[in-house]
């Protein structure tokens, strides 16, 4: 069987199958604000690229980042700041979560609280970035 195809039974048409996320585009007020938020309270690796476009990095994905009134084009139909909602996967505890991030000043949301991740069970905080998206930081729990 060839990637192409499916297994017999799987529930899926054959065709494409997609692997993961490379990137994602937030579309935001102010880029350096959210540059300096990602990279202070969650760890994310400021990138430049191309001809001056900001994103931000982490694990083996990033996040590239629009200005509001200055989208790259294509973009989506209706690119407006604070309407994301995104779902961060952590390797630390939730309470090291936690305590960064009010030592940084973020105002934690919800959390911790369970909830159900992709792959298993998993642990949650809720906070906002500077434009009001709503951001999960998730820890898997232990048995996964």
């Amino acid at each position: 069987m060839t990637d192409e195809q499916t297994a017999e039974g799987d529930g899926r048409p054959p065709g494409i199958r997609i692997t993961g996320v490379d990137h994602l585009v937030l579309t935001v007020a102010d880029v350096e604000r959210t540059v300096d938020f990602y990279r202070r309270a969650l760890g994310m690796r400021p990138v430049t690229f191309g001809d001056g476009r900001r994103a931000l990095a982490f694990g083996p994905s990033k996040i590239n980042l629009h200005r509001a009134g200055r989208e790259i084009r294509p973009h989506a139909a209706r690119p407006v700041p604070g309407s994301a909602d995104l779902c961060l996967v952590t390797d630390v505890s939730q309470d090291r979560v936690r305590a960064h991030l009010d030592a940084c000043g973020v105002p934690v949301e919800q959390g911790p609280v369970p909830r159900t991740g992709a792959l298993a069970p998993v642990t949650s905080t809720y906070l906002r970035d500077p434009d009001g998206n709503l951001i999960e930081v998730s820890t898997y729990d232990q048995a996964r």
